[in-house]
């Protein structure tokens, strides 16, 4: 806000006129508070190149569904604001790549890197996330109102509680208005408040046992008095349906603040879902919310959007801008595939709160989610309390089960509200799931590796891909080398498992009990895959077949496709079996003949906490080396069965899937084929300079290949890469999919390492067994990119 007289008389015209009247006045200070990044339209190239990225947008977002709310006021679909606007998408060349988390204790992060070591440089860090956050998500907001009324519509007693119904007043001749629910506790107070949105009345009588003020306000789909707000201050102020419920939160403040029985340092505000969201939002534009709590909020409130796109499996920025039209700034959709360019995320918002009271709180295998990603928003703001000294002040809880929450978890919300507000001394457990980082194991190891003396032989593929026979000879070197990056992997014993099984036991009967049941369909079965038949370390999956009209097995010598998943941490491969569009993938495989293997790898889904402990119990050894382990038990498994034919057993992933995948088959001959989607990009040359997170994805992020982390700055050190991981696996055909667009991989690269594996394939008079397919598209697993899948499929049958 402005100061000095000038200020107030801009702001006074602003709340007793019109809106109209004021239209001018709030554009002019909306652009000056949340300047936009400059556009250079000088160059015809350069609006050129901007257009064509905005038809390439359009062509893969979805449609908006418009009767879930209109864009704006005064646009119903995205390409209505277009037209209306005149934007087009940043040049995502001149903006920085921020592959990570971005660091709200640097500024201008990826240009001039500025670390805040002061409380000034702080503030103007906050101030510059609050403009970045109101351009890119969450649309700008008006200044507090000055002429707010009250009137108490109803108060009752409901035996020792005094209910108040009070309708607000203000804005633009006090137009908008927002209808509360008071349920005060007997006493004088003053008592801590419990503010959170009409639907959760139920969590309000909760807080109110525990001395608390129950304050309702009417901002959400039950009942929304800020839906009014748009047309209101159309052409004013471009706030989005859940920052419109935000600013509604916060004019319920402005009330609060009138009262003598409320504790005004004792403010906490939380929702659930898509009021998770909106608490979120609120708290981070209003500094009089002492603590929040957004409850299962998901994408848009505690998973970033680095960690929702589509290889993590959860709502990303197509789905559910185009799907929730009116939540989000529009803005944000120039951003699909392309998440590493935001300067800001949803971490910023939790910036902002410090150091104020804020907890996370998920369930870790609710559909909508992504801990691991909802952890990394934890880690990196935890860091700002603990710059301003408020370490205690930020928790994390996760809770078994899905998107629900039942009466013991409010009474926890409301435990970390009277941590906060200093009405108890018990601090929150913050239980981690993803505690991993390459310093602690560098410490459980005790491994050190030097980039330039590792004492392992290195391969050149153009010395050794010109005589057949020193290619054989090198293959063994190059295993050896993928070996000792997996790590050591501890001597066990194979479970054999039933050498035969009769077609009769296949059914439902198999069923086990430890995975939600799948859907069947009339010409697909599907029967459970468990340690009794030899699957790895007491491993359990689904085998999908294909039937006739009896319900039989379709023919003999079933060929079996194994299916890796991406980083789904929540849901593992179990999300296919509700899921439709991968559940239709499975449908449409067992269509061209083949049986379709599905399991968990480790970390993710149902063994989520299998991987939380991995490295106390192999310090040695890695998470991809144990994914490809798991991989081999998949193959003795499929193997087993009588009525597979072992000879055409085929591994497909997508994303981590397909990394696993091609790991794998390098490593084990009687892998018949391979699909890898989005796979992988050469290590040796995706270094950090160049936008993407590089080696660190493997080694500092994700835990899964540790002994990487010590080839950072080094990488061209590396002793073995994907050039030489895919020459072994030649002369059987392998399908790569890589999309052009794809943030995560340099696609020159891609095609250069496919040129010199081609090389490899020439010895065995084999190359086209490899394929390389670059639709023009972003990191996911698209109808496109599956109809190739199932064509190449089909020619393996041929």
């Amino acid at each position: 806000m402005k100061k000095g007289k000038n200020g107030i008389i801009i702001l006074l015209l602003f709340c007793f006129s019109p809106c109209i009247f004021a239209n001018s006045l709030c554009e002019k200070d909306s652009k000056k508070k949340n300047p936009a990044p400059k556009k250079s339209y000088t160059a015809s190239s350069d609006s050129l190149k901007r257009k064509q990225e905005l038809e390439w947008i359009l062509s893969v977002l979805p449609t908006d569904e418009v009767h879930r709310g209109r864009v704006s006021y005064l646009d119903e679909t995205f390409k209505d604001w277009l037209s209306r606007t005149g934007e087009l998408p940043p040049d995502f060349d001149k903006m920085s790549s921020l592959p990570f988390l971005p660091n709200p204790l640097v500024m201008d992060e990826g240009r001039g890197s500025t670390p805040v070591v002061s409380l000034n440089q702080w503030n103007m860090q906050r101030d510059w996330m609050k403009q970045q956050l109101e351009y890119y998500i969450t649309g700008t907001v008006p200044p507090p109102p000055v002429n707010l009324q009250s009137d108490i519509l109803q108060e009752k007693k409901d035996g020792e509680i005094t209910i108040q119904t009070i309708l607000l007043s203000f804005g633009p001749d006090k137009k908008a208005t927002l209808t509360l629910e008071l349920m005060i506790p007997p006493g004088k107070g003053p008592f801590p408040v419990f503010l959170t949105n009409w639907n959760h009345r139920e969590w309000a009588q909760i807080a109110v046992r525990r001395g608390y003020i129950g304050c309702l306000y009417a901002g959400a789909d039950s009942k929304d008095d800020t839906e009014a707000y748009s047309e209101i201050w159309a052409g004013c102020y471009d706030f989005t349906r859940l920052m419109r419920r935000a600013y509604g939160a916060s004019r319920a403040v402005d009330y609060l603040y009138t009262l003598s029985c409320v504790d005004k340092d004792k403010i906490g505000i939380t929702g659930h879902s898509r009021n998770g969201k909106t608490s979120l939002m609120a708290a981070a534009f209003d500094e009089r919310i002492g603590a929040c709590i957004p409850s299962s909020g998901g994408t848009g409130a505690e998973v970033p959007w680095r960690y929702n796109a589509h290889k993590y499996d959860v709502e990303d920025i197509a789905l559910l801008s185009c799907a929730q039209p009116a939540w989000l700034h529009p803005r944000l959709r120039f951003f699909v595939g392309r998440e590493n360019k935001l300067p800001i995320d949803q971490n910023s918002f939790m910036a902002l709160i410090a150091p104020r009271g804020l907890m996370i709180s998920t369930a870790t295998t609710e559909s909508a989610s992504n801990i691991f990603g909802i952890e990394q928003a934890y880690h990196s703001s935890k860091r700002v309390y603990q710059f301003l000294n408020a370490g205690d002040n930020i928790a994390i809880t996760s809770r078994y089960g899905l998107h629900g929450v039942n009466a013991n978890d409010i009474e926890g919300y409301i435990d970390f509200f009277d941590f906060v507000f200093n009405r108890t001394d018990r601090k929150p457990g913050n239980r981690l799931l993803h505690n991993y980082s390459f310093e602690t194991w560098c410490a459980l190891s005790n491994q050190s590796v030097t980039p330039h003396d590792h004492g392992l032989a290195t391969i050149d593929l153009d010395v050794y891909a010109s005589n057949r026979n020193k290619w054989k000879d090198s293959k063994q070197i190059i295993k050896n080398n993928l070996r000792w990056m997996l790590g050591d992997e501890p001597a066990g014993v194979t479970n054999p498992g039933p050498r035969s099984l009769a077609k009769g036991d296949i059914g439902e009967e198999r069923f086990g009990s430890f995975l939600s049941r799948p859907r069947e369909t009339k010409s697909m079965k599907i029967m459970a895959i468990t340690p009794y038949d030899g699957f790895g370390d007491n491993l359990f999956g689904y085998l999908y077949y294909p039937v006739d009209e009896t319900g039989k097995l379709l023919g003999e010598n079933l060929p079996v496709v194994i299916y890796l998943h991406e980083y789904d941490y929540s849901k593992g491969f179990s999300s296919m079996s509700y899921d439709h569009e991968i559940q239709s993938v499975f449908e449409d495989l067992t269509k061209l003949g083949y049986g379709v293997f599905a399991f968990d790898m480790i970390g993710f889904g149902n063994r989520l906490e299998e991987g939380v402990n991995f490295y106390d119990r192999y310090p040695l050894w890695s998470k991809m080396g144990k994914m490809v382990a798991d991989m081999k038990g998949a193959v003795d498994a499929i193997s087993n069965l009588d009525f597979v034919d072992r000879s055409r057993i085929v591994v497909s992933g997508y994303s981590l899937g397909g990394t696993v995948a091609l790991l794998s088959a390098a490593l084990d001959e009687r892998i018949a084929g391979v699909v890898s989607i989005a796979g992988f990009t050469p290590m040796r040359t995706n270094t950090l300079d160049r936008g993407t997170e590089g080696i660190k994805a493997y080694s500092h992020l994700h835990g899964l290949i540790p002994k990487l982390g010590f080839f950072v700055g080094h990488e061209s050190e590396i002793p073995v890469d994907f050039d030489q991981i895919i020459g072994c696996i030649a002369p059987r055909p392998v399908l790569l999919i890589a999309p052009e667009r794809d943030k995560d991989a340099h696609l020159d690269d891609i095609k250069k390492c496919v040129g010199q594996v081609g090389q490899i394939y020439g010895l065995y008079s084999s190359k086209d067994n490899i394929q390389l397919y670059t639709p023009n598209d972003y990191n996911r697993f698209s109808t496109v990119m599956r109809q190739k899948m199932f064509y190449w499929l089909k020619t393996l049958q041929e």
